[in-house]
């Protein structure tokens, strides 16, 4: 017997096999499945008609695969999966940068799906459809077509969107040409492509409209399938791209009985009637063939689309790297100095030097994208046991922390009336933490706010600090060190040495009632970042 229940709430379904909760089931086996939104309703109803043979249930639930790696790397409560089912293989390799251990670097690929662009189809026939079919090239080349892109640095379709921009822009990260173009689509960034169709001509959405962005041609096909709906155009790149891979993949920290239950789902989604079903909701097979005819659908190809390896990892930090400088994405781990000095009273003003850094970082918080991620650390000495540095505010999307409590912690920060500059030791901690938490496609950097010169007796030299920043400090993922020092007590010569090495710099001011303009100076030096400046 075979029992199926849908739990709306939370995207779940249920599916129990023969025998399980009776007598003989001793020691059930739970096999709990993550698979991304798109291909997770064919997977809860291959798992349904698996046929009975042990006490076995499978638990599939419908999550978005950037939410299923935070929640390896930091528990969300949920049920760690033993199997999880991405949208693209670029996800394992995220998340194995991420220093998730239990995620394999491959899976089996039960499905694809070519990324295209999505054009709306007024657009479509603007630029020839159906007459001829419409080209990447072409999209790029008309002024008034109002191009978006999924973020790259959190959806793979956006990973992809780059890689065909930079084919047809001539192939090179550096060119002018692709940097143009990736300006003239960054201001229409969403965090993924889904939230683009909802921006599509005709939408209500308060945004401008947006005609043409990367896709999936499944979301396409889904899109279509929609009465009421305007439809679409798949526009396929003119050099192959990376495709949507859907790769099945079996948690290093699965138990023997839960490896052998996800090798029968594996199996039943490969097998005829698996293919058949996903063929059935829009998915190519792992080679890129189309098992169901779909010549007669005008608004995309059916002609085989042979799988794209993704490129080395190195090649696709170098392109996030440039859409970062273009784009202002940013990871920013800000430090702010709460040593006694910082209690000292600016002159001609009633403030001290804490209210007006503060006041500096809740302004510069919201000149970043919402896109954008920061957390804020405080300093000292001793601040928090033995460690002279405390988290005050995890890292998360501005977007986030503006909606959230962030600002009201931000505002009850106090400098500590004995405390000293434990500078050395803080920045390195900070330094050591954003190299592991390096995240592709954007800015990564350490914001360091001070009044002062590092007074920690018995913490770390500026010798061992440069020795370690020189050894932590990687030209392929770049984390800088910006130094924000303000009052007259601030030593320019050391902040200047610590950000050396990470190829940041320095501002300073001996007026720490200017420290809101250099704090916007250093913003400034984020936003312009070779290759995107120019």
């Amino acid at each position: 017997m075979v029992v199926v229940l849908a739990l709306a709430a939370v995207a779940t379904v249920v599916v129990l096999r023969s025998g399980f909760g009776s007598p003989s089931c001793a020691s059930p086996t739970v096999v709990h499945v993550a698979a991304a939104p798109a291909v997770a309703p064919v997977v809860s109803r291959v798992a349904a008609a698996l046929p009975g043979q042990d006490c076995t249930r499978f638990e599939v639930r419908e999550r978005e695969s950037a939410a299923v790696a935070e929640s390896l790397a930091v528990s969300d409560g949920a049920a760690r999966p033993q199997v999880w089912i991405p949208e693209s293989g670029l996800r394992l390799q995220w998340a194995g940068a991420g220093g998730i251990t239990d995620v394999p670097n491959s899976g089996t690929s039960v499905a694809s799906s070519p990324v295209v662009l999505a054009l709306a189809q007024d657009a479509a026939g603007d630029l020839g459809w159906p007459g001829r079919a419409p080209t990447w090239s072409a999209a790029l080349a008309k002024a008034d077509l109002t191009l978006g892109m999924p973020d790259p640095a959190r959806d793979p379709v956006g990973v992809a969107g780059l890689l065909g921009v930079r084919a047809v822009t001539g192939g090179a990260a550096d060119s002018a040409a692709f940097t143009s173009a990736l300006r003239r689509v960054s201001p229409n960034t969403t965090a993924s492509s889904a939230d683009l169709f909802s921006r599509l001509p005709g939408s209500t959405a308060p945004q401008k409209p947006v005609s043409a962005f990367p896709s999936s041609e499944n979301a396409v096909l889904r899109r279509n399938s929609k009465q009421g709906e305007r439809p679409l155009v798949a526009v396929y790149p003119e050099a192959p791209v990376p495709a949507l891979d859907f790769p099945y993949t079996v948690l290093t920290s699965s138990n023997q009985a839960q490896g052998a239950a996800a090798a029968d789902l594996l199996h039943a989604l490969l097998a005829p009637a698996g293919a058949s079903a996903l063929s059935d909701a829009g998915f190519r097979a792992p080679d890129g063939h189309f098992l169901r005819d779909r010549s007669a659908d005008t608004r995309i190809s059916a002609a085989d689309r042979a799988p794209v390896a993704m490129p080395p990892s190195s090649t696709v930090d170098d392109l996030l790297n440039v859409w970062a400088g273009v784009n202002l994405s940013s990871r920013v781990r800000v430090l702010i100095d709460v040593s006694g000095s910082m209690n000292a009273v600016i002159p001609g003003t009633g403030r001290t030097r804490m209210d007006v850094t503060l006041e500096a970082a809740e302004k510069g918080m919201r000149l970043f994208k919402p896109t954008s991620k920061i957390g804020i650390w405080t300093f000292s000495t001793e601040l928090d046991g033995d460690k002279d540095y405390r988290e005050i505010i995890p890292m998360a999307p501005v977007s986030e922390q503006l909606a959230g409590s962030a600002l009201a912690k931000l505002r009850a920060v106090k400098a500590t009336a004995q405390g000293r500059t434990g500078l050395y030791d803080s920045t390195l901690a900070a330094y050591r933490q954003a190299r592991a938490e390096w995240e592709p496609g954007r800015l990564n950097v350490v914001a360091v706010m001070t009044d002062g010169r590092n007074e920690d007796p018995h913490g770390i030299s500026r010798a061992e600090l440069l020795a370690q920043l020189g050894k932590l400090a990687d030209p392929r993922r770049p984390v800088q060190i910006i130094g924000i020092g303000v009052g007259p007590d601030v030593d320019a010569a050391e902040l200047d040495a610590i950000t050396t090495p990470t190829g940041g710099k320095a501002f300073t001011t001996k007026d720490p009632a200017k420290i809101s303009d250099v704090f916007y100076g250093a913003l400034g030096k984020l936003s312009c970042q070779p290759p995107g400046c120019g």
